[in-house]
């Protein structure tokens, strides 16, 4: 008898548990049948403004498109055309060094009736052909001596590439350092080394960094980035003579 109370009570828990498993799954079912038909309520309730919503998102992104093929392709070709006749004349003038300042002029300003580089900046700034004539316009003005214009055209250029984008700023720098505002120049050196992570553009405007910092009386500053160059960029060309730098930067600060 005993035995027989025992595998009954068992059956029982069993079966109790399972009806209780079943009435939880169905408050489930039901309480997802309820989320659902509330949300299609809420939808049948809204589509007028979702179909608006999506209409509005499709056209942004067909009128993106539409601008891009039609509006900034062709204009990218055409500052592209645009941009052969100064930049011959630019690359001209890197490489003669006695007819420099008449060949950047004339980079700069155009003849026979073509664009000249800030005529290309300014027109189509918003193209690559656009952006690389404000580099090649700050350039061209910071080797002709007319720095606040160098500034201006170098600060407007943005790259990618790893290279140009730190010398941009680094030439920004060498022209603060002409007009006087070593505190201006000492910034951009730094934004010039910390731009970028390499062996060649970091070292260097670490080494012009120490060297305006040495001449604004920072001695501390200076011998911190010297002793950058001598620790983390031992293969670069500044590592070479750095521990000069670093002990003059060593006896200032006594």
């Amino acid at each position: 008898m005993a035995t027989y109370k025992k595998r009954g009570n068992k059956v029982k828990k069993g079966h109790q548990a399972s009806i209780e498993d079943q009435s939880t799954t169905a408050e489930v079912f039901n309480t997802l049948d309820e989320t659902a038909s509330r949300s299609e309520q809420w939808v049948e309730k809204n589509q007028r403004i979702i179909f608006t919503g999506l209409i509005a998102v499709a056209a942004v992104i067909l009128g993106f498109l539409a601008y891009n093929k039609y509006v900034m392709e062709p204009k990218e070709k055409e500052a592209a055309n645009e941009l052969a006749f100064p930049k011959s004349y630019f690359e001209q003038a890197q490489n003669n060094a006695a007819e420099a300042d008449s060949l950047y002029a004339l980079s700069l300003n155009g003849a026979d009736g073509k664009y000249g580089l800030v005529d290309i900046a300014d027109t189509y700034s918003s193209t690559k052909a656009g952006n690389l004539a404000k580099y090649m316009s700050g350039i061209a003005y910071l080797k002709t001596g007319d720095y606040e214009n160098a500034i201006k055209y170098l600060s407007g250029f943005s790259s990618d590439d790893e290279m140009l984008s730190a010398i941009a700023l680094g030439n920004i720098g060498d022209a603060f350092i002409e007009i006087n505002q070593p505190d201006d120049a000492l910034e951009y050196y730094l934004k010039a080394a910390e731009l970028r992570d390499n062996n060649f553009t970091t070292p260097f405007y670490l080494f012009k960094a120490g060297q305006t910092a040495m001449d604004l009386g920072k001695f501390s500053d200076a011998e911190k980035y010297f002793t950058r160059i001598k620790e983390e960029y031992v293969k670069s060309e500044e590592a070479k003579s750095i521990n000069i730098y670093i002990q003059r930067a060593q006896l200032a600060n006594k």
